[in-house]
């Protein structure tokens, strides 16, 4: 039951101190504590409790009374130690307190009990089937008259890591008693044992400042603060064991058994231009991208290294941050501009985070071609057989790194992602587009992803997520060839392939997820959730604003404030002002989050923060 590395374990709540003394018998290489609210001479009257007490001392341990275990911080005899694992079987408030009371005492003990919990330590909690609210018990009571175990932990910035039986006849000597030791004993019957650790904590969204070349110029510019948490995480270099790059060795190596696939390793920089975007990247919606204007140049020089040292290794195709810092024009350049009210045509000066890895493919195609070509001269030159009778064209270029999207906040809208792009000039005889579809369905098929038939070419689809990728072809100047595009959504396939619950799980910092992935599992190894049960909560939000395009920009900030936990926003009412040009919007916003403790007050915080940015970057007026 006791965390197999404990060295340390405190038990408080102890009732006759059966529960220790077994501990101590089945673990003797444990240092137990053990500690009870009554006093000495009250807790003494419990039957076995001299003997049991007695046994503990006789193995090493300790026995205090008069502990709260609700100020723990408080008990002289607690201070200067940490413990490996905190204990409490059973809490309850006594006689007939209702779930409000045994909450409040889960959530002031889960905060006492941090403060004495060494940092990688646990916290066990065991409770009567029914009480702790989450779907492991059965039956399952209604919320609102459970214990609400989950919740009262994340106030304590604690996550629920695992629930299994309570198994009492390990502690063949254990006799549960009641409230202060009461005869009349809990029910041990489908009993759980709740194991709570700590979550990493949230951070702040931040402005990064960013220095790279576009079309031969040096540009400096702010990533918006929704993304600082995307960027110059290094999932893709070649020592990665990410699953995002997992997925993609696993199938350009599947690839490669058909084709020869070249992957560019040169930086490419983040940014386009609005003139690229409209040349290379004619499918993309503009309404959904990211517009950013460059910085003045009038800059100091000082403010940024605090930014640019905490910043991680770039991806293989990521810019780098600036050495200076710029001072933008004024704060809306900082945060990320909608393009709904902007015709891009006529802001020529804008430039737009790269939606797509399409312009760098191309640019990146007539680099090798061309050095494809000089080969091919030289050694026709002197007199060397072209490999593959000729046909170098039949190779695939490859392309990865992050795209963006400035999309609405929903469950499957990932607002950056990392893209992998494939193309090559193949054979028309070959039948190249049947061939992809049928490695590709081979597979990816295992994994829920079905390839779909359209009109400009081949869809990858899966639930409930949709598009995941997609084939296109397109005619050459050379009627023996096609040329073929391949489009790949690496997150999404990495969810899918490791049957991780949610994609903001990728962007983790908890070593917990990254430590799953060092020996390099296959796809098809499922992922083994740190965080079971996390909360959802709901609050809403109504302003006026006087500007229809303002929709974008409240998504946006949605992110910024709320730390990426909001997973869903529904427009729940509308009304426009006859007289006033206003409109009223009011919205529900779900906070959920599979990457950190999310308790009510946090989610609160975050929603108070909206309403803030709201009214100060967007001077909507909040109702």
């Amino acid at each position: 039951m006791i965390m197999s590395r404990s060295q340390s374990v405190l038990l408080v709540g102890e009732g006759n101190f059966s529960f220790s003394a077994a501990l101590c018998h089945f673990s003797p290489e444990v240092s137990v504590t053990a500690t009870c609210l009554q006093p000495q001479e009250e807790a003494m009257r419990q039957e076995g409790s001299f003997n049991n007490t007695q046994s503990i001392k006789d193995s090493g341990g300790r026995v205090i009374f008069e502990v709260d275990c609700t100020k723990l911080e408080e008990c002289a005899s607690l201070r200067g130690h940490v413990f490996d694992c905190v204990v409490f079987n059973f809490p309850h408030c006594g006689r007939k307190s209702g779930v409000k009371k045994n909450r409040q005492l889960l959530k002031d003990f889960f905060l006492s009990c941090t403060q004495v919990l060494a940092e990688n330590g646990e916290v066990h909690v065991s409770l009567c089937n029914g009480q702790g609210g989450t779907p492991a018990d059965q039956p399952r009571r209604e919320r609102h008259n459970s214990w609400q175990v989950v919740a009262m932990a994340a106030e304590a910035n604690l996550i629920l890591s695992d629930v299994r039986p309570f198994e009492s006849e390990k502690y063949q000597a254990y006799k549960c008693t009641g409230y202060r030791s009461q005869d009349k004993g809990f029910h041990l019957e489908n009993a759980l044992l709740h194991v709570f650790t700590r979550s990493v904590p949230f951070s702040c969204p931040r402005v990064l400042k960013v220095e790279e070349t576009v079309e031969e110029e040096t540009i400096q510019y702010s990533i918006p603060a929704e993304l600082s948490d995307y960027m110059f995480r290094g999932f893709l270099t070649s020592d990665s064991v990410h699953p995002v790059k997992l997925v993609q060795d696993f199938i350009l190596e599947r690839l490669r058994e058909k084709w020869p696939v070249a992957m560019v390793t040169e930086t490419l920089p983040l940014l386009l231009t609005t003139k690229q975007l409209q040349l290379c990247c004619s499918d993309i919606d503009p309404t959904l991208v990211y517009l950013i204007h460059a910085c003045q140049k009038e800059m100091s020089t000082e403010a940024c290294s605090n930014t640019t040292e905490e910043l991680k290794d770039q991806d293989s195709l990521s810019a780098k941050p600036a050495k200076n810092v710029m001072n933008c024009k004024g704060v809306e350049a900082m945060r990320s501009l909608c393009s709904s009210d902007v015709d891009l045509e006529e802001e020529t000066a804008l430039y737009i985070l790269r939606p797509s890895l399409s312009t760098q493919i191309e640019v990146a195609k007539k680099a090798e071609w061309t050095n494809r070509e000089e080969e091919m001269e030289n050694k026709y030159m002197k007199g060397i057989e072209a490999e593959n009778n000729g046909n170098w064209k039949t190779n695939l270029l490859g392309i990865s790194g992050l795209v963006f999207q400035n999309i609405p906040v929903n469950h499957w809208g990932l607002p950056a992602f990392h893209e992998l792009l494939l193309t090559g000039l193949l054979p028309k005889k070959y039948e190249p587009l049947k061939v992809l579809e049928q490695s590709l369905g081979h597979l990816l098929a295992p994994y829920g992803i079905s390839i779909v038939t359209k009109q400009e070419g081949l869809h990858l689809t899966a639930q409930p997520m949709g598009l995941i990728g997609k084939v296109l072809p397109s005619s050459t100047s050379d009627v023996s060839l096609l040329n073929v595009t391949v489009t790949l959504n690496l997150d999404l396939l990495a969810v899918l392939m490791f049957s991780i619950p949610d994609w903001r799980l990728l962007w983790s910092p908890d070593p917990r997820f990254s430590q799953q992935f060092v020996l390099r599992p296959t796809p098809g190894t499922p992922f083994t959730t740190y965080s079971l049960f996390p909360e959802l909560y709901s609050f809403d939000i109504s302003f006026w604003t006087g500007s229809a395009s303002e929709n974008q920009k409240f998504h946006t900030l949605v992110r910024e404030a709320s730390c990426g936990t909001v997973e869903h926003i529904k427009l729940i009412d509308k009304f426009s002002h006859p007289d006033l040009s206003q409109t009223s919007y009011c919205y529900r916003l779900i906070y959920h989050s599979h990457t950190h403790a999310l308790s009510h007050s946090q989610a609160l915080q975050f929603h108070k923060r909206l309403e803030t940015l709201l009214s100060s970057s967007l001077n909507f007026i909040i109702r």
